[in-house]
């Protein structure tokens, strides 16, 4: 039965929807929007009521008929605010904060309530038979913000697709819903590689800034182990907290604007380049360091700051997909 209401709900948003993507901004749930069939609680329910209908029929049953009919008109109630818990929702999209591969990406939902409280409303991605919902409750004349989490597998604009909005308030005998799909989208920066190590020594040039360099003067950063490292480079103290097998930088500083060049990664994959760049980034901005990017076909002079950062992943992450970039 859960399967087949799947199924059904994927079909009707198929016909209804397929000529609203992406849609505008804001969205409000009105009678035309919001769709609703019985849950498999709701099935059962109805059986029962049927089964008391035939005794009370067979045997006269004044009281059976009594019951049968009043438990009837809860179910319709029921199925009534089923609806308007619903009904005239407006729904905007929210900001989507770019996220690196392997973590967490997060699209948010902004749900206005004009009427009455709202409990228990549920949003999920449509085209997952087991996508995990997320549920919230909104105060009357409110606003309320419904975040929905999902894995960042690759770099690039990660979609979010279709979004069920839907409830099955006040007993769980109706499950009401609908569709919104903003086309909203997140953009994922490559997965950081801490074996790139410390910050590449050749890419240093002319200009002003600290550039660490090697050698045994001070802590420069801490690294994935790599296969003849010694004992006394070992980060012993990150392993007791289970950071995983680190290993200890040293060196020094040179004055210098640092210059990460995708040329100069020979013998890498395309992959690997991007996600040692990405470290690189990172590294260079943790270190007040002035730092250039070099892509094939795109330059990035050296500087520093929030802004510099965000250009350089957002590069990293477009670099060979921008044709599929909404």
């Amino acid at each position: 039965m859960g399967d087949f209401s799947f199924a059904l709900r994927q079909r009707i948003s198929d016909w209804i929807f397929r000529a609203r993507i992406p849609e505008q901004a804001p969205v409000v749930l009105t009678q035309k929007r919001i769709f609703i069939i019985p849950t498999r609680t709701g099935y059962f329910f109805a059986f029962v009521l049927v089964l008391l209908l035939i005794a009370s029929v067979n045997y006269a049953l004044s009281l059976g008929f009594l019951l049968t009919f009043l438990l009837a008109s809860m179910g319709g109630m029921s199925m009534l605010h089923t609806f308007r818990n619903l009904a005239r929702l407006s729904i905007s999209p929210g900001r989507t904060e770019p996220t690196f591969a392997g973590d967490i990406a997060h699209f948010h939902l902004v749900m206005h309530n004009p009427g009455v409280a709202r409990f228990s409303v549920g949003v999920k991605r449509a085209k997952l038979r087991d996508a995990e919902p997320t549920f919230g409750d909104i105060a009357p004349t409110a606003s309320s913000n419904l975040s929905l989490s999902m894995m960042a597998e690759s770099r690039g604009y990660m979609p979010c697709g279709r979004l069920e909005i839907f409830t099955e308030y006040p007993v769980g005998l109706f499950h009401a819903w609908s569709y919104v799909d903003f086309g909203m989208t997140c953009l994922v920066y490559p997965k950081p590689d801490p074996g790139a190590g410390a910050l590449p020594i050749s890419a240093t040039g002319n200009g002003e800034g600290n550039v660490p360099v090697a050698g045994d003067e001070e802590f420069q950063s801490l690294r994935a182990y790599r296969a003849g490292d010694t004992l006394r480079q070992i980060a012993w103290k990150a392993l007791a907290r289970e950071q995983g097998l680190l290993v200890k930088e040293f060196g020094t500083t040179t004055s210098a604007d640092l210059w990460l060049d995708y040329a100069a990664l020979v013998g890498f994959g395309v992959e690997q380049r991007l996600a040692r760049l990405t470290w690189w980034v990172l590294e260079a901005e943790r270190a007040l360091v002035p730092y250039g990017l070099k892509l094939p076909g795109r330059t990035i002079q050296p500087s520093m700051g929030r802004q510099h950062r965000d250009q350089c992943l957002e590069r990293l992450a477009l670099y060979g997909v921008e044709g599929h970039t909404p």
